[in-house]
């Protein structure tokens, strides 16, 4: 089977990105940068020859991948599987309003405990892995010597990279998960291999004919 190409772009930035508040499954729109980073990675794929673009259902993923939908003509076809880690009972939360009230998980959390799970139907980081993988791979089975775009978030791409370089799900993050980067993947029966990972060239204002919001 010929290996499928696949573009791996996380979401423009939320206001909640920026405040560090933990979005999980909410649906949180993109602010006025995150719409320009989602403009700017419609540009910088126009050129590619893409055949799908699927995209997590929430609305700041979706926002992003119909920038890229927009200038391929390529519609967007929304996956559940590709939605952010559920956080439970923490969504809405800042890290320091989590630790201040929950300090018993909020280290679990920091420690990286692969089966501890936020409470209130949050999920561990290996069933994050688990749904995460599987969706991929039958999204990239679609396509056989083709490229789609998978349009997600932090937690998702991060779990793609560990996937991609054999990393456990408890390793300590040496790599970047820029909002609006662009990264690429291999996919063939074989499993998952990096190509190239946090390109944010696109997003230089000095390469670009006008400045970001």
């Amino acid at each position: 089977m010929e290996a499928t190409r696949i573009i791996a772009v996380r979401h423009g930035e939320t206001a909640w990105n920026v405040d560090a508040r933990i979005q999980g499954q909410l649906d949180v729109g993109l602010n006025d940068t995150g719409r320009w980073q989602a403009r700017r990675v419609g540009e910088a794929l126009a050129g590619e020859k893409i055949t799908a673009v699927y995209s997590s259902d929430l609305g700041r993923a979706h926002q992003t991948a119909q920038s890229i939908s927009e200038v391929t003509g390529v519609a967007v076809v929304p996956e559940e599987g590709l939605r952010e880690r559920s956080f439970g009972i923490f969504e809405g939360k800042t890290f320091d309003e989590i630790r201040e009230t929950w300090p018993d998980h909020a280290h679990n959390w920091r420690k990286r405990i692969p089966e501890w799970e936020p409470p209130e139907g949050g999920e561990s980081l290996i069933q994050l892995r688990e749904r995460v993988t599987r969706t991929l791979q039958a999204l990239a089975a679609r396509h056989p010597g083709e490229q789609i775009v998978v349009v997600a978030h932090g937690g998702v791409l991060d779990a793609i990279y560990r996937v991609a370089t054999g990393q456990e799900v408890n390793s300590p993050r040496t790599w970047e998960l820029p909002n609006g980067a662009i990264n690429r993947l291999l996919w063939t029966p074989e499993g998952f291999t990096l190509v190239g990972w946090s390109d944010t060239q696109h997003l230089d204002p000095d390469t670009l004919d006008d400045d970001p919001v």
